[in-house]
């Protein structure tokens, strides 16, 4: 799917370019447009027949580069450059959104009446924007350090410097303007063409994250939806004084690598069956909601590994049936959350959400990441495969012999206490409502892991 991506964004940067390059049917539509002294943005100015057109190329060519920056693969130490050129693209669009009045230069009297402030962002904008790709241009001419990005960057400057001495000697401003804007454009078909042709291997997917701390008998947690490891400090802490507690993050969470495919119940199971201890010890599981799933299928496919199951706010499986569109989804995230885009979300939105669902402080920024937010993604589209495969085992397994506890809290109990019911478990129904138990209830879940078979 990484290789797909570069495709997607090398084709926004042909397309970005093939827009941004309309004008050239504009030197035929507006004659009234001075070929050799007036701007190109002329085209577009409000008085001008065909504006609607143009601006709306205009717009489009800058939105389609911003998408094009959004869906290549992050590479380590190119941000600045792609920052710049994400820059260029909504500079672009707030070019196309504020015209000019009039064509400033090609009519005479052009701004006798006073001219308006959209006109005056026009030329701010348009300025901007040309430093923007200036800048992407030569930042990212660094970083590859290929002698085709160099000789485009550095012709452009000097087109750009041209443009700027005929703009003062008040003569051939429209032949630099448009020699400018043509190298822009073949800049940009440069950058899809490298994108379609640089050898660049998919990224590795690595080992999960885990953390083992303690010694005694096993207590493996596995964290809720978009949790990480750090989320259950207090409860290991607690139990580290007289159990091995090991602790993980699925794949893309935490500071897991994100995996090639989407998550699946089996694929979690598994997980589970590699990180508990070797036959004959068994291991107690500690899950919180919908990794109550992955907790009681790993109970009914490995019966002999489990000691105790301790389930915190179980999620409820409904019978919907799985979607082919979502599958689908699910197949591109893992490649999505390595994106710029995807990198872009994390830290504009990442650290709040977490702050807000959470309460607790990020200490390693992990949920700055983009994988992050793709992760979590790629789990809630899998959720009705999974609730699918879980209702399939439940009929084939038998749940075996084995100690329960399912708490909950508040209003959301209900189906908590069916599951118990099933299950011949336990049920802990705690007074308070809260989204993370185990953050402000460590000590129940503690004392469900320690309690004695029988006494509780």
């Amino acid at each position: 799917m990484e290789r797909r991506l570069y495709v997607l964004a090398a084709s926004a940067f042909i397309v970005a370019a093939v827009l941004g390059s309309a004008w050239v049917t504009g030197q035929f539509t507006t004659p009234e447009v001075d070929r050799t002294n007036g701007y190109v943005s002329e085209l577009a100015a409000r008085d001008q027949p065909w504006t609607f057109l143009f601006r709306i190329s205009d717009a489009l060519a800058g939105l389609v580069c911003v998408l094009g920056v959004a869906l290549v693969p992050r590479v380590a130490r190119e941000w600045p450059g792609w920052l710049a050129l994400t820059g260029y693209g909504f500079l672009t669009v707030a070019v196309a959104v504020f015209p000019l009045d009039c064509a400033a230069l090609s009519d005479p009297g052009c701004g006798i009446g006073g001219l308006s402030i959209g006109h005056h962002a026009h030329l701010t904008a348009g300025t901007l924007a040309t430093g923007a790709v200036l800048a992407a241009m030569a930042l990212l001419a660094a970083r590859w350090r290929a002698r085709a990005a160099w000789l485009l960057m550095w012709l452009t400057l000097a087109v750009t410097a041209l443009a700027a001495v005929a703009l003062a000697a008040g003569r051939g401003a429209g032949l630099a303007h448009r020699a400018q804007l043509t190298l822009i454009a073949v800049w940009l078909v440069y950058v899809a063409l490298r994108l379609l042709l640089a050898d660049r291997r998919p990224s590795g997917y690595g080992t999960p994250h885990v953390i083992e701390e303690g010694a005694g008998p096993a207590v493996l947690i596995t964290a809720g939806p978009a949790g990480a490891w750090f989320h259950w400090d207090a409860v290991a802490g607690e139990l580290a004084g007289s159990r091995r507690v090991i602790r993980f993050d699925r794949p893309g969470l935490g500071l897991s690598p994100h995996s090639p495919a989407p998550p699946t119940l089996y694929a979690e199971v598994a997980r589970l069956a590699a990180l508990s201890p070797a036959h004959p010890e068994q291991v107690t599981v500690v899950a919180h909601g919908v990794s109550c799933w992955h907790a009681e299928a790993f109970a009914r496919l490995h019966p002999l590994c489990v000691a105790k199951l301790v389930l915190v706010d179980p999620a409820c499986p409904d019978g919907r049936r799985p979607l082919a569109a979502a599958r689908a989804a699910a197949r591109w995230l893992p490649a999505l959350g390595g994106t710029w885009g995807a990198t872009a979300l994390a830290r504009l939105a990442g650290p709040t959400a977490h702050r807000r669902l959470a309460g607790v402080p990020d200490p390693l920024g992990v949920y700055r990441m983009g994988k992050v937010p793709a992760a979590v993604a790629g789990e809630w589209l899998a959720r009705r495969d999974m609730a699918a495969d879980l209702r399939r085992i439940r009929e084939d397994k038998p749940f075996p012999d084995v100690p329960v506890t399912v708490i909950a809290a508040g209003g959301r109990a209900g189906c908590a206490e069916r599951l118990a019911g099933d299950l011949r478990a336990r049920f802990v129904r705690l007074p308070r409502a809260a989204r993370q138990l185990q953050l402000v209830e460590p000590a129940a879940i503690v004392d469900a892991v320690l309690a004695v078979p029988g006494n509780g």
